[in-house]
């Protein structure tokens, strides 16, 4: 008896280098979180609530909302447009922001930031 085959064994089997690099982009995103989380604490996500009433945590998403509709932005200027960089903000780095914005978003939601 043979045993099915997961999503993941699936992708990994048919696009080996695809899935090698969105492990790559998933540890780059994960050290640059962890690096800002050390210089920032979670305070600038919670703005200085504990998250515990859903008050508190619409706050916090309203804020994340913030954050990626800059980032979509951005990119609509930079890669739809075709509008030069102004900023210094390569597209990988608005890239990357707009991804970890939305992980913190799930934690937020899922009630576990700061934890």
């Amino acid at each position: 008896m043979s045993k099915k085959e997961t999503a993941v064994e699936f992708c990994e089997r048919t696009y080996p280098e695809t899935c090698s690099e969105f492990r790559v982009i998933l540890d780059e995103m994960y050290e640059t979180f962890c690096k800002k989380q050390r210089n920032y604490g979670p305070g600038n996500i919670s703005v200085g609530s504990t998250l515990e009433t859903d008050d508190d945590k619409k706050v916090a998403l309203t804020g994340l909302w913030f954050r990626k509709n800059d980032k979509i932005q951005r990119l609509l200027q930079l890669v739809v447009k075709g509008q030069p960089d102004e900023v210094g903000e390569n597209i990988q780095d608005t890239y990357e922001d707009l991804s970890v914005y939305g992980i913190i978003s799930q934690i937020v939601q899922r009630k576990k930031w700061a934890k």
